[in-house]
């Protein structure tokens, strides 16, 4: 996908190579779907860094041709180690997701454990459209469109079973960028990012919620895609990735007009800036804060300038950066 995730936005220890999936795994795949099937064709996907995806187009014995995505956990150690990465994490998401109205993928097959593939993997209908490009035509109707989706999935029941939200950040190391120009706006983000987080009912939340995993075709959202990292927590996580995603792609008065556009298609919403600062410091890794894409940081200095001003009144702890 054309995104900046958590992972993207810092150089990951280990970045997963886009290559093509071996013949044990489409084998697989084929068996998968019934006796006689075959693979016809295998397209890399763009994005991510954990995961290797590939667009197929599998051919049943009848004539039927299936559009797949192959999605492989290609750091097999830690998809067995971490929760916070596993498939079967996955897996559950889409169990859920089979009762919500948005379109989202569905699971065809999966094996978690990689003991037919060459790494753990799912195999999931590939959803028609594509990633929204660096312009909106409509950006209003655009908004609205992002925020009515949420509706559906923090609705949707049985949301405790997911694992529930925990910070990627703990916080224990409070360093800013590397190159952070405006340093004092990070050490108020952290200061105030470490308070307690505010009382929210949790729900089913999709925990990377921003344009690139969103699929649209002539103006008109047609899915919602990469639910690895779904949790069981307060929706304002959902809010506040989509805010810092937009202010990164258009800038922070967009970030604040998709605030309205949920307020309006909720009924009401009041949101609370600290789960913007959070969300932002939470794309640092927690071993050492510094290592951010230089490209992200001047963007993101000016987006935190927003919340902070905001929390800080509420809280009497201005100061100039």
């Amino acid at each position: 996908m054309d995104r900046v995730t958590r992972s993207q936005a810092s150089v990951p220890p280990l970045q997963a190579p886009i290559r093509p999936p071996g013949g044990d795994t489409l084998r697989w795949v084929e068996q998968c779907l019934g006796p006689g099937a075959e693979v016809k064709m295998v397209r890399p996907l763009a994005g991510g860094t954990w995961h290797v995806n590939h667009a197929l187009l599998v051919e049943s014995r009848s004539g039927s041709v299936h559009r797949l995505v192959l999605r492989r956990w290609a750091d097999r150690d830690r998809a067995a180690t971490e929760p916070e990465f596993s498939p079967e994490r996955e897996i559950a998401a889409l169990a859920l997701l089979a009762g919500c109205p948005i379109p989202t993928p569905e699971l065809v097959a999966a094996d978690p454990a990689g003991a037919y593939c060459d790494a753990p993997a799912l195999l999931i209908t590939r959803l028609i459209g594509h990633p929204p490009g660096p312009g909106a035509d409509e950006l209003s109707e655009y908004l609205i469109q992002l925020a009515a989706a949420l509706l559906a999935v923090h609705s949707l029941s049985g949301a405790a079973t997911m694992p529930p939200y925990v910070p990627y950040n703990r916080l224990n190391v409070r360093l800013p960028p590397k190159h952070a120009v405006r340093a004092g706006l990070w050490e108020q983000a952290f200061e105030l990012a470490a308070r307690p987080a505010p009382e929210a009912a949790p729900r089913f939340i999709h925990r990377d919620y921003q344009p690139g995993n969103t699929l649209w075709s002539y103006g008109r959202l047609t899915g919602v895609v990469d639910w690895s990292a779904a949790s069981y927590g307060p929706i304002a996580v959902d809010i506040a990735q989509m805010r810092w995603s937009l202010a990164l792609r258009y800038g922070p008065a967009v970030a604040d007009r998709f605030l309205d556009a949920f307020d309006r298609v909720s009924g009401g919403y009041v949101h609370d800036p600290y789960w913007d600062l959070r969300s932002v410091v939470d794309l640092l890794p927690e071993q050492d804060g510094r290592i951010l894409d230089r490209s992200l940081v001047a963007p993101l200095e000016d987006y935190l300038t927003g919340p902070l001003a905001r929390l800080g009144a509420a809280t009497g702890r201005v100061r100039e950066p």
